[in-house]
């Protein structure tokens, strides 16, 4: 029997459909809850040399609620623990939609995280300004709410600054950053925030919130791309560095396609000149 153009067509499209509901039956089945360890090395300008090597566990979007289950944060918990960070970094999105019968229940999925310079954690756009990290400071983790505070590394200082999702005037947060001679390493949910991160000089940013796009469709890449600088992994801007993770959870579409979600370890190395 002679195929026809038509047989043809409808083949192809079949084999496309079938190809494509495979895609996203693996993305909300598997590739969502798939949580594997991403190492990266981010260059500091002028970064001391007793920090030179400094390991950071950075955990963000965990998006805990009905469709993020504690089995995925727990497994993250447990990639951090087994890396034996110096420090650890909680980057925002605790729950979605300040969602309160999580927030409790995430923090004591965190409650094991520790390292021996201390676990920093700021808020996303998705936590509320009170009982979250309210429950984050009972389990012994320092909240940087639009400040900056101070670790000895290796018998040198290390200024460690977080901003809050919605602190983004420049002057708010110039106000956080300036008149400290330290080198800084800036926790801010949003990677939008490179740019006063680099017009006020600040070395290195730790990033969130974009879930690396959640959905990379091949041959085109993330859908958020336009919106952001980076959408995942290493970028710089003049002499600042950022690095931003796909995060853990999920939110919307409780899927990850060629995006799964990751512990980052981030190990900040010295870079004199970018």
């Amino acid at each position: 029997m002679e195929l026809t153009r038509r047989d043809a067509l409808k083949g192809v499209v079949a084999t496309t459909i079938g190809a494509l509901t495979g895609t996203i039956t693996w993305g909300v089945v598997h590739e969502r809850h798939d949580v594997g360890v991403t190492e990266a090395r981010l260059p500091v300008s002028g970064l001391d040399p007793a920090h030179d090597g400094l390991r950071v566990a950075f955990l963000t979007d965990l998006h805990h609620s009905r469709l993020v289950p504690a089995a995925d944060i727990a497994a993250a918990v447990t990639l951090a623990l087994a890396a034996r960070p110096d420090l650890v970094v909680l980057g925002g999105d605790y729950v979605t939609h300040g969602d309160r019968r999580f927030v409790e229940p995430v923090a004591e999925l965190l409650a094991p995280l520790h390292a021996g310079h201390g676990v920093f954690a700021i808020l996303g756009n998705h936590d509320d300004d009170r009982d979250m990290p309210a429950a984050l400071r009972r389990r012994g983790f320092t909240v940087l709410k639009d400040q900056r505070t101070v670790v000895e590394v290796r018998g040198e200082p290390l200024q460690i600054a977080g901003i809050r999702f919605w602190t983004r005037k420049p002057d708010d947060i110039a106000r956080v950053l300036r008149g400290s001679p330290l080198t800084t390493l800036l926790l801010a949910h949003d990677p939008r925030r490179l740019t006063e991160a680099a017009a006020l000089g600040v070395p290195a940013v730790l990033s969130g919130h974009t879930h690396g796009g959640q959905i990379v469709i091949p041959g085109f890449g993330a859908v958020a791309k336009g919106r952001f600088p980076v959408v995942a992994g290493l970028g710089r801007r003049d002499n600042t560095r950022i690095f931003v993770s796909r995060g853990i959870g999920t939110v919307y579409v409780p899927a990850r396609i060629n995006c799964p979600p990751e512990v980052a370890l981030v190990t900040l190395t010295r870079h004199s000149e970018i």
